[in-house]
């Protein structure tokens, strides 16, 4: 999947990738037995030579990558960045 960096300001900002439709509804139709509460679904992603693990969940009827600061600096993406990504759920 690709798609571009977003902010969210909160009382401390984070950064997320929104999944398109298409793979949020193919995620969708495995999420009840992959989730472990509250809709979130634990994944293992990587981009270039990085790799790590997380939680995606809904926003809008589409799922969101949340992107940690270590992964961000080490990828040198922010903002508005293009990032590709390979997402595998993990049970």
């Amino acid at each position: 999947m690709s798609g571009d960096i977003w902010e969210w300001r909160g009382p401390s900002p984070f950064y997320f990738v929104s999944m398109s439709s298409e793979d949020s509804d193919a995620i969708q139709e495995i999420a009840a037995g992959a989730s472990y509460g509250w809709g979130a679904i634990p994944v293992l992603l990587a981009s270039g030579e990085q790799q790590w693990t997380t939680s995606i969940f809904t926003k809008d009827g589409k799922y969101i990558v949340p992107l940690k600061k270590a992964i961000r600096s080490a990828l040198h993406l922010g903002a508005g960045d293009s990032v590709n990504l390979t997402v595998e759920i993990t049970t």
